[in-house]
């Protein structure tokens, strides 16, 4: 793996914005948590990563903006570039204990996603990904799963949470699909969720309602991997609509004509 200038930049800040995480986790009937809407957790820890991920990129790309999950968006000098941060994807998981939640950077410049990386600090699996450069974990470089057969896959989901107005509709999408796949799995970390399916661990993926920061760094690191990402009910904006679909090439179509069955 030969790390470029932009990867180097954000793994290093990704890594050092993480130096404490870890004693957080392991003492995590102390942390600080409040909600922010019905099952939308948010602790010290997510802010004091953030900060740090802030203060890293601000030093190393002064002009770039940020879009932020906890700090909103600030705006840089230079328009067409962005970083979009989530601190910790899986908050839910980190405060009960869970080890699957990921720090996530992405850069967009021009309105494209153009870097992504993903970090689980729990399992120190390091997920990176750039246009025209690949994806990889740790330095094996990544290829989505081969598998063609719906009824061998085993498909990723996230169940919406208490307050949540689309529970209806996935409760049919999630029949659908129980009819037709090997396995259905919902880990509570959208960024996660995408890294497995661009290290073939999942053959595909589907959520609705996501946040550009919960899925901006998997979509680079899926695509590099060979993948396919799409919207839902037509609409292939997934990073304004937050209803995505991604896999392998034939898992992907197979999975969109299923689901597009219901609209």
């Amino acid at each position: 793996m030969v790390t470029s200038p932009l990867i180097t930049v954000m793994v290093n800040a990704v890594r050092r914005s993480t130096h404490k995480l870890m004693r957080d986790f392991g003492e995590v009937e102390n942390l600080q948590v409040s909600e922010k809407g019905p099952g939308d957790f948010v602790t010290k820890a997510d802010k004091r990563v953030e900060e740090i991920l802030f203060e890293e990129l601000k030093k190393v790309r002064p002009k770039f903006g940020f879009h932020m999950e906890e700090g909103g968006d600030v705006v840089g000098e230079d328009p067409e570039s962005l970083w979009i941060i989530d601190p910790i994807d899986g908050t839910t998981n980190f405060i009960h204990g869970i080890p699957h939640f990921g720090i996530s950077v992405a850069l967009e410049q021009r309105g494209e996603i153009v870097a992504g990386v993903i970090y689980n600090p729990a399992t120190n699996e390091l997920f990176t990904g750039e246009k025209g450069r690949g994806s990889y974990l740790d330095d094996r470089r990544l290829r989505v799963s081969g598998r063609a057969d719906l009824h061998e896959a085993v498909i990723a989901s996230g169940v919406p949470h208490r307050g949540r107005a689309d529970l209806e509709k996935y409760r049919g999408e999630l029949a659908v699909m129980q009819d037709k796949v090997a396995g259905i799995r919902r880990f509570g970390a959208a960024s996660m969720d995408l890294a497995y399916v661009a290290c073939g661990r999942f053959d595909g993926y589907w959520e609705r309602g996501l946040q550009k920061w919960d899925i901006a760094a998997g979509v680079i690191i899926v695509q590099e991997a060979g993948g396919i990402v799409g919207g839902m009910d037509g609409n292939d904006d997934f990073m304004t609509s937050g209803d995505i679909i991604a896999g392998n090439k034939t898992i992907h179509a197979v999975m969109k004509d299923e689901l597009d069955k219901l609209s």
